[in-house]
């Protein structure tokens, strides 16, 4: 194995386990820094190792909100186990939209997306959008505070937001805030039904990607894909409780500006090394 190549994993690990939960995209985030560290893999590895990572960061969620999330927990009466399962069945029926255009457009998305220009193009737009959903929500009150409350036809519209997370750049994260924003919930509420739709989508990815490409991969590699998995979770498990305390005392203007200059920097940076090249 080569140290080189598992600091890279590290990077790697840490960058999807922090921007995986941020509305800031960490599929852009994992292709710009694989742009610049160029983890020495074939592509194929490479395009599997880029989207199974996810899982280390869908166990954080596992965990963290465990006992919210298991509808047999002994702790629960009748109700709240009936609630747990209404609330799994409307996160279903949100990625049923995701999950049949994801299945119909993987190859398309690879061949003709995934680039630094794409990323670039999609973080400033939907930077821009962050920033004017919030200051019209400057004064307006939220009709769904509560993950609970949200209806099975939202769930729906949340699901088709979701869509425009296909392409890279945008953030999934980010596409179902602000479609929740958008439809009345809070803050709180669109975060964590986000996070909560995140884990039967990323499986799904995982799984796609793993059926794809197989995993006829190398004991070092399979130890590399491991390893990211594990700096994933452990980052995730701060980067999900520094979101939602984040969220209580601020709005996510923020974000919106961090996706704009970064996306001017990277459009930057792509179109120096065209010129120079």
């Amino acid at each position: 194995m080569n140290i080189i190549e598992i600091l890279k994993v590290i990077v790697l690990g840490i960058v999807e386990g922090f921007t995986e939960w941020l509305p800031i995209s960490s599929t852009g985030h994992m292709i710009l820094v694989d742009e610049i560290i160029n983890l020495n893999q074939p592509s194929a590895f490479k395009n599997m190792f880029l989207v199974v990572i996810q899982l280390g960061a869908i166990l954080a969620v596992l965990v963290l909100y465990f006992d919210k999330l298991n509808p047999f927990s002994v702790r629960k009466k009748p109700a709240q186990k009936q609630a747990t399962l209404v609330l799994w069945s409307k996160i279903i029926l949100a990625c049923i939209p995701a999950a049949v255009i994801g299945f119909l457009v993987d190859d398309i998305l690879d061949e003709y997306l995934m680039n630094g220009y794409v990323v670039a193009a999609t973080l400033i737009l939907y930077g821009v959008l962050f920033i004017f959903i919030e200051n019209r929500n400057q004064y307006r009150s939220f009709e769904v505070q509560k993950v609970g409350d949200i209806s099975y036809q939202t769930a729906l519209w949340i699901g088709l937001f979701q869509l425009l997370a296909l392409i890279p750049g945008t953030s999934r994260s980010g596409a179902t805030i602000l479609g929740a924003m958008i439809l009345g919930c809070s803050r709180a509420a669109s975060a964590e039904f986000s996070f909560f739709l995140g884990i039967p989508v990323m499986f799904g990815a995982s799984l796609l990607k793993v059926v794809k490409y197989g995993m006829n991969f190398t004991g070092s590699q399979i130890f590399y894909l491991i390893l990211g998995m594990v700096v994933a979770f452990v980052v995730s498990i701060y980067s999900i409780k520094f979101l939602m305390g984040y969220i209580r005392q601020h709005d996510f203007k923020f974000f919106g500006y961090y996706r704009i200059v970064l996306g001017a920097v990277v459009l930057l940076y792509f179109i120096i090394t065209a010129f120079i090249g």
